[in-house]
């Protein structure tokens, strides 16, 4: 299992910053926060996306926030989520967090 959860951090990096590539790429190497949100939220499939991904990510970082609070996860490692949660995404944090606390049993 560890093996697959390394695999999809590296997934989970790869593919949001190859479509952020892919975006840049498209408007002439132009970064634009604007035309960012409004394509994001073009259509309804999109913010159902969105919507999805925001509960997901938001739930995720409310658990971590717990796990540091009863000392399950240390100071260190919660930083080391929050970082990849805001840095690249919750593709990162969720497989991060799960390679790091994974236990056979």
């Amino acid at each position: 299992m560890k093996k697959l959860f390394a695999l999809l951090c590296v997934l989970g990096v790869v593919l949001p910053y190859y479509n952020i590539y892919k975006f840049i790429e498209a408007n002439n190497w132009e970064w634009s926060t604007a035309l960012f949100f409004e394509q994001i939220n073009l259509n309804y499939g999109m913010k159902i996306l969105n919507a999805d991904l925001t509960v997901a990510a938001t739930t995720f970082l409310i658990f971590i926030l717990y796990e540091v609070k009863v000392k399950y996860i240390s100071m260190k490692q919660f930083l080391k989520y929050v970082v990849s949660l805001f840095i690249v995404g919750f593709s990162l944090a969720l497989p991060l967090y799960l390679y790091d606390n994974y236990n056979r049993e």
